[in-house]
């Protein structure tokens, strides 16, 4: 979600804020394991391929997909899997040219990017791809593919299947699951000794986070995204990661619903001039590219620069929209418990 969105009022503006578990994806054949025993290659010539997503809707091809496009965090995802992608579409590369943090370890020079930031989406450069799988999340109830235009949709999803992932109103190990069964499918080896050590470390960051927030509950967890104009406070419900936190015991702030339904009852928005509003112990904030963060924030919004958990350096990025593969959520997690465990009570 690029910065100009984040006032929109809508499901389409989420992320400021910060049933799937039954599907399975259908194994139909595989290709050659590469020499590291890491992964197999994506779109090894074999047999029918499909997958049915959380739409419900089944993607089918005659062989395992080679021409991935994918939602640049969906991509690099799958990267982690040994799944390499052609194109992607979202956040890709900074003003730089350096990997945006949602590229996670993809090598952004040998990808096309159809749209360097949310919602743009070059259809020409698509087609030219010659496409034969398409990919995104979805963060809401209607099967809506993130980051692909509304206007021009119809267009796009001619030209290729398309599989959704959820991430929608679940718990973070939901997507990831799910994920690692898109990729299992398209010929990823997901036994390999990469794969299942960076699980158990997930499964391990998750325990530990649980046992830190119970012995340290009193601690306050404000979770938030800058603009210019307004400081938006997120609520726990809808978000994968939030959600997940919260049902390991994380003590989070909540806007009330009321506050919230301007915003589909995603977030809370504040003036600046309010922005104090919410006690807090720890502050953690969206850390994408398109959002203003901590480091510029105190010269320019005194208020900021007032909040206790600030003047005591507890403020933690917020990973807002995560790389589900367990190589990448695992440091999230522990990165939380870390905080969580050197906190000292402000609020």
């Amino acid at each position: 979600m690029s910065h100009a969105r984040l006032p929109q009022p809508s499901r389409r503006g989420i992320l400021a804020a910060g049933g799937a578990l039954g599907l399975t994806a259908l194994l139909a054949a595989c290709g050659d394991e590469k020499k590291d025993g890491s992964s197999k290659e994506s779109g090894a010539d074999s047999g029918p391929w499909s997958f049915k997503d959380d739409r419900g809707t089944t993607a089918k091809s005659e062989s395992t997909p080679k021409n991935i496009v994918a939602f640049t965090g969906v991509a690099a995802a799958l990267f982690d899997y040994g799944i390499e992608v052609k194109g992607v579409f979202g956040p890709t590369k900074t003003k730089d040219g350096k990997a945006d943090v949602q590229a996670g370890d993809m090598d952004v020079s040998k990808v096309t990017v159809l749209g360097n930031e949310w919602g743009k989406f070059n259809i020409e450069k698509y087609a030219g791809l010659a496409p034969d799988l398409l990919v995104s999340t979805m963060f809401d109830d209607a099967g809506t593919l993130w980051s692909v235009p509304e206007d021009s949709k119809d267009k796009i999803l001619k030209l290729a299947p398309s599989v959704g992932i959820s991430v929608y109103d679940r718990q973070m190990t939901q997507p990831l699951q799910r994920l690692l069964a898109l990729a299992e499918s398209l010929g990823a080896d997901v036994k390999a000794d990469k794969v299942v050590k960076a699980k158990k470390r997930f499964e391990a960051a998750a325990e530990r986070l649980r046992k830190v927030a119970k012995a340290n509950k009193d601690i306050k967890v404000l979770v938030g995204s800058a603009s210019q104009d307004i400081f938006y406070v997120s609520g726990t419900n809808l978000s994968a990661d939030l959600e997940y936190f919260k049902s390991l015991g994380v003590n989070f702030v909540e806007p009330s619903e009321s506050a919230k339904k301007a915003s589909g009852g995603w977030f809370e928005n504040l003036s600046w001039e309010n922005v104090n509003k919410h006690a807090a112990d720890i502050i953690m904030m969206d850390n994408r590219t398109a959002t203003l963060q901590p480091a510029g924030l105190g010269k320019d919004k005194p208020t900021w620069a007032k909040l206790p958990a600030v003047k005591a350096g507890q403020v933690i990025p917020r990973v807002t929209e995560p790389i589900y593969s367990y190589d990448k959520c695992a440091p999230i997690l522990e990165d939380l418990a870390d905080a969580i465990e050197k906190a000292k009570k402000v609020s």
